[in-house]
């Protein structure tokens, strides 16, 4: 395997491709009783057109998310009841673009490790069965939509986009899973589940060269192909409504913003724009802003109040609210400070805070085992190096903030969602 060492942060890191395609990282911790695994593929809620063997193929809402329901099912019972008797704590989760399934143990690793491995990588279903677990999914599903904050995420995304998949939730719809059938889970599994479209890390006191020897012996041995997705057509960066607003049973109103960005590619690229965003919006109304003092002092939020950037379906978007007595006016007034800043430049002790706070935050990150397995699978699927962001923190200047800001936080392309109570 190849060792890669980052010395400032007193960080390994193994990699090696296997000749089916796919790759394995392990994080070495020793001294550490705990063991961590985490298998993924690089298929999640927004993968639901695609070309493979120059076929196209759409699939309907919810099938990720589906599938990872039902491969905990084998011939012999469920793989969560054996990986619990075997004293690991395992589990699973479906994101825009991700599925993945994990365990923490302390004893039986390797064995564990198999498990993990074998169900996910053979899948059994039967027509009863997935009948069974559409009445699951269908309650999962009805208890989002009765969820304020389910209303209020998916409120904004769908005023921002018109056609990208994202918009729609990633447990499907009711009428959608209606669709799906065992054959469809088979197809996805066979497409998705190759180990060329897949990524293993184990973080822990581990051999490496077990790990591989492993997974080695309990997966495929041939590559497969990788599909190609299609993620509907290029939109404006424009919002498609400029406001939702709905009535729930909910005590006081609470409110997401955001709006579009420019794509943020994949890679070195990806990670510089995601940094460099982070730090912006920090900078803007993050807890040591002075408009969050502000907000804050004067009731007007609550410490819930805060934002994320997030990017899937070649699109990018950002994502700001909390609970607000009166969100319209925090709406404003954080369009009143982008233009603040704007014309009067960052304040260079609050943004020097910032980029220390961050760094630091980064560095507590690599104590969780979670942590640093699901970014180096997450970054190894985007082309980037996990441990590169460290860099990328301390080379981010003023000048990047503002040009990321006068590009892109602009009035024009923002959206509200508002949950107010009855």
């Amino acid at each position: 395997m190849i060792l890669k060492e980052y010395a400032s942060l007193g960080e390994k890191l193994y990699t090696e491709t296997l000749p089916n395609g796919l790759t394995v990282f392990v994080a070495p911790k020793p001294g550490f009783h705990k063991k961590y695994a985490f298998f993924a593929t690089n298929y999640g809620g927004v993968d639901r057109r695609f070309k493979i063997s120059n076929k196209w193929i759409d699939t309907p809402a919810g099938v990720a998310h589906f599938l990872e329901h039902k491969l905990f099912d084998t011939k012999d019972g469920n793989a969560l009841d054996l990986l619990s008797i075997n004293g690991a704590s395992p589990n699973a989760y479906t994101s825009n673009d991700m599925t993945a399934y994990y365990f923490e143990c302390g004893d039986k690793f390797r064995e564990n490790l198999k498990i993990l491995l074998d169900f996910v990588s053979t899948p059994y279903f039967t027509d009863e069965s997935v009948e069974k677990e559409k009445g699951i999914i269908t309650q999962e599903i009805r208890m989002g939509e009765d969820d304020p904050d389910y209303n209020l995420y998916y409120g904004l995304l769908k005023s921002l986009y018109k056609h990208k998949p994202l918009r729609d939730s990633v447990a499907g719809t009711v009428e959608s899973i209606e669709k799906i059938t065992a054959e469809t889970l088979y197809d996805c599994h066979r497409i998705f589940y190759n180990p060329s479209n897949m990524a293993l890390c184990v973080v822990g006191d581990v051999d490496p060269a077990e790990v591989l020897d492993i997974a080695q012996k309990t997966l495929p041995t041939e590559p497969g192909e990788l599909p190609k997705r299609d993620y509907g057509e290029d939109e404006s960066l424009l919002p498609l409504a400029a406001k939702f607003e709905k009535s729930m049973d909910i005590n006081l109103p609470i409110f997401n913003a955001g709006l579009k960005i420019k794509s943020m590619g994949s890679g070195h690229d990806m990670l510089r724009l995601e940094t460099v965003s982070s730090m912006a919006l920090d900078l803007l109304i993050g807890h040591s802003s002075p408009l969050y003092l502000k907000l804050y002092a004067d009731g007007r939020v609550g410490s819930d109040f805060g934002f994320s950037v997030d990017s899937a379906a070649e699109t990018a978007y950002i994502v700001f609210g909390g609970e607000a007595r009166d969100p319209l006016f925090v709406f404003d007034e954080v369009q009143k400070e982008i233009s603040r800043i704007s014309n009067e430049g960052p304040n260079a002790q609050l943004l020097e805070r910032i980029k220390k706070a961050s760094i630091g935050g980064t560095i507590r990150a690599y104590n969780s085992f979670s942590a640093i397995a699901a970014s180096a699978v997450e970054a190894h699927f985007r082309g980037f190096d996990p441990f590169e962001v460290l860099k990328l923190l301390s080379a981010v200047s003023s000048e990047d903030i503002m040009n990321f800001i006068n590009e892109n936080i602009l009035s024009e392309r923002m959206a509200i969602s508002i949950i107010n109570p009855l």
